[in-house]
């Protein structure tokens, strides 16, 4: 098994899915530079620094929502869409597991109980930002 796969159609990428066993050893981004959501693992040594810091404000300009979801506990199984709803993948999901979605539909079969950690772009409106299908 894979420990971070790409889900793409078409030449577009839907999702990463990283795998709990991933465990680097350098600093490596799981996603490209020209993506509008960017995920990696930083990796320092014991007794390091991370210099004093603030993040300046930047305008940016985003078309959709894009999401990392942690599993903190349980099993569950997704299904990767296109943007035109069509089933690309489905992929099983466990504790410790980590999963980017960047672009097209999904929808979740929970196995056992599950606990998600979600991170998304917000604020969530909740008005006319999902499209059930």
């Amino acid at each position: 098994m894979e420990q971070i796969e790409r889900i793409a159609a078409n030449g577009c990428t839907l999702a990463y899915v990283i795998r709990r066993e991933l465990e680097p050893v350098k600093t490596t981004f799981l996603t490209p530079e020209t993506l509008n959501f960017q995920a990696g693992f930083i990796v320092y040594p014991a007794h390091s620094e991370i210099a004093r810091h603030i993040h300046k404000p930047i305008h940016r300009e985003l078309d959709r929502t894009s999401e990392v979801l942690f599993v903190k506990k349980g099993r569950c199984e997704v299904d990767f869409f296109t943007d035109d709803k069509q089933l690309v993948a489905t992929r099983e999901l466990r504790t410790g597991d980590v999963l980017l979605l960047v672009a097209g539909g999904h929808g979740f079969r929970l196995k056992e109980d599950t606990i998600f950690l979600e991170i998304k772009q917000g604020p969530y409106t909740g008005v006319d930002e999902k499209e059930r299908f």
